[in-house]
């Protein structure tokens, strides 16, 4: 099953270009690290959302996961890079209850089952 409302899926840019793509950030430093090897830049931010976003529509969610404030989706699977690696990630997705947009939540590499 894919994502639910993905057609109306939100990526702040925020959350790539302080985070995701942010060398200097405690957390999203290492991230930044990998995700720029894969040819992605602060720059060029709309470049991974819509990599992102893709990542989404094409595989199929993992797990889920109810609140009361709403629901986790999980996506795991190869990602498509300007750079042509396709490695393997986890998105993390958040839709608020009474809601039905997915706003991302986060974004890291997983390492390859042998």
């Amino acid at each position: 099953m894919k994502l639910p409302f993905l057609d109306q899926a939100v990526i702040v840019p925020e959350k790539i270009t302080r985070y995701s793509l942010a060398r200097g950030h405690e957390g999203g430093g290492p991230k930044a690290v990998f995700f720029e090897g894969c040819g992605f830049s602060r720059e060029r931010w709309e470049l991974f959302a819509e990599a992102l976003k893709a990542h989404a529509r094409t595989h199929d969610m993992a797990m889920t996961d109810a609140s009361p404030f709403g629901t986790w989706y999980t996506v795991e699977g190869e990602l498509d890079t300007p750079v042509g690696k396709r490695p393997l990630i986890r998105t993390v997705w958040f839709i608020d209850a009474g809601t039905s947009i997915p706003h991302l939540a986060s974004a890291y590499p997983l390492r390859r089952r042998s």
